[in-house]
């Protein structure tokens, strides 16, 4: 998939090498002129968190007017591992952002923290200030525990709730990523997602250990030795770090600009991730760009479950939903196989997006061959053409398209159009042509074919 922001999304995960021997996974993305270290939260994993496409669209957006490196700490995601009863010191992380930016021929960066990665980027920025050319702080901290000297902090009853979440409900029964976004707290969708992030980014042990450590910390005494230039940014709702941690923040750091947001999700590529991202790159370049859409080149897929209302009509209400779920998940389970993404389901289909063609068609087939087996007799269109990207949904004329090829599908069949035939020429797909068509709403004729059996 191409990116119209000018970022190449083939991502390449490379490894660097500390001084005390561990490899530390990390990728570069885009090529502006200034690089930009990003440090999540406390887990990450550098391939991964591309599959979420609001986290997705930030990342591409950062890397969009910067060379932007991302990377997994020491111990979590596809770094390597840790022994729980020796973790990692905040100084040792730090320490793994210098063997990256070396890794990475990077002389001196942004560093751009979050939530807990905001502490590991305030004592990076203190102990390597000529590697850092400037400081980015988002919905972060520099200790997370109320104090009798610090007010903005958690107040340790709840601050013990959240560290004693037994190690089995680990990747299985919450989801931090939905938990601290009021915005997505009805969404089971980002729920599935936020749970299977937590497993591939570190074990249950290996996790609830970090956690412990990381809320532990405090690097207050840091703050006032900073001497880059720092963007402090804070959602004045947010429901995790309060707003007051930030405000800290802002009046103990010497170089400190300070602007609160509104908003109370508290991970920053959730809600209005795009007026954030607009003071980062003022902050960063000192401009900003134009308001246009994210504009990718990508492959549609539309699917439909033929005649289905006289088939819930025959099998009651009841069957009928019990039919619905299983399409979802057998339908799922050929997306995740061909590397598709369901961009939403549409009662009785869905809409997907594939980076190439032959993989949607490939998919469309073995759904619809998949779900015969359940009495349920789908079609399918295809079309490959740009989209507008609106957070997680896609919209534009490739969209309209595809929906009208579909439309033009008999039961069973995988109609599309010519554009995808011409772009999977040599794979040994074959299609049947069936001829020029109008499409309701789209201008001209297009020349449409059957995916052959």
């Amino acid at each position: 998939m191409v990116s119209l922001l000018g970022v190449e999304t083939v991502r390449h995960t490379r490894y660097a090498k500390t001084p005390d021997g561990f490899h530390i996974a990390f990728q570069v993305v885009g090529d502006g002129p200034v690089d930009i270290v990003f440090i999540p939260g406390w887990l990450s994993h550098v391939e991964a968190l591309w599959d979420d496409p609001l986290l997705a669209h930030s990342l591409r957006r950062l890397a969009s007017f910067s060379r932007l490196i991302v990377f997994d700490k020491r111990g979590v995601g596809l770094s390597d591992p840790v022994q729980l009863a020796d973790l990692p010191s905040v100084e040792q992380w730090a320490e793994d952002v210098v063997a990256v930016m070396d890794a990475a021929a990077s002389k001196q960066a942004v560093i751009f923290g979050t939530h807990q990665g905001g502490v590991m980027a305030l004592v990076f920025a203190a102990t390597f200030p000529s590697r850092t050319s400037a400081l980015v702080l988002v919905n972060t901290f520099a200790r997370l525990a109320r104090a009798p000297d610090y007010p903005p902090g958690i107040p340790q009853d709840l601050l013990d709730e959240w560290m004693g979440r037994r190690d089995a409900d680990w990747g299985v029964k919450t989801g931090d990523t939905r938990s601290f976004n009021p915005s997505l707290v009805d969404d089971e969708r980002s729920r599935e997602s936020a749970l299977r992030y937590e497993r591939l980014c570190a074990s249950p042990g290996t996790a609830m250990a970090m956690r412990r450590m990381v809320f532990s910390l405090d690097v207050r005494a840091v703050l006032p030795v900073i001497s880059a230039p720092t963007l402090v940014l804070h959602r004045v709702d947010a429901s995790e770090f309060r707003v007051g941690h930030g405000r800290y923040l802002a009046d103990h750091i010497p170089t400190a600009k300070y602007v609160e947001l509104p908003g109370a999700d508290s991970t920053f590529f959730v809600g209005d991730a795009d007026a954030l991202l607009d003071e980062v790159e003022e902050f960063v370049t000192g401009t900003r760009s134009a308001p246009d859409p994210d504009r990718v080149l990508t492959t549609v897929l539309f699917t439909d479950v033929a005649s289905s209302t006289e088939h819930s009509a025959s099998v009651g209400d009841r069957r009928w939903r019990d039919l619905l779920d299983a399409h979802d998940a057998l339908a799922g389970r050929q997306l995740a196989r061909y590397g598709g993404r369901i961009v939403k389901t549409t009662g009785d289909g869905l809409l997907a997006a594939f980076d190439g063609p032959a993989r949607a068609i490939k998919c469309a087939c073995a759904i619809r061959d998949a779900l015969r087996a359940l009495g349920l007799v789908v079609r399918a269109g295809i079309h490959t053409g740009e989209v507008e990207v609106r957070g997680t949904d896609l919209a534009g004329i490739a969209v309209h398209l595809a929906y009208r090829v579909q439309a033009k599908a008999a039961p069973g069949e995988v109609v599309v159009s010519r554009t995808v035939v011409d772009l999977v020429a040599g794979s040994g797909i074959e299609f049947d042509d069936r001829g020029e068509h109008e499409l309701k709403g789209i201008p001209g004729k297009w020349r449409l074919f059957t995916v052959n059996r």
